[in-house]
């Protein structure tokens, strides 16, 4: 799970530079909208994705999701740290 942490390191570092040539750098140009309708299409992609019963596209489609997941967090000013805590408080 230490790669999560490198991937925010990262998307915090693209979100600041905004690189010319960088998907993500790009999203953070367009800001809220085109992040939230990134992460509809990746869900969407998902649930099909598992109905299809195939383990390989579910894995790729999953990952797509944590990804526009981890730029909407970043994009918000937090982290996936954020949301394990809560995680642990409802399990506590």
């Amino acid at each position: 799970m230490e790669f999560f942490k490198t991937l925010e390191e990262v998307l915090r570092k693209r979100k600041s530079d905004l690189p010319d040539k960088s998907y993500t750098a790009e999203l953070f140009r367009d800001g809220i909208d085109r992040i939230l309708k990134k992460i509809g299409e990746e869900a969407g992609e998902v649930i099909i994705a598992a109905k299809n019963n195939d383990e390989k596209e579910l894995i790729h489609e999953i990952a797509d999701l944590l990804f526009h997941l981890e730029v909407l967090l970043i994009e918000k000013g937090m982290s996936l740290e954020t949301i394990a805590r809560e995680l642990q408080k409802r399990h506590s």
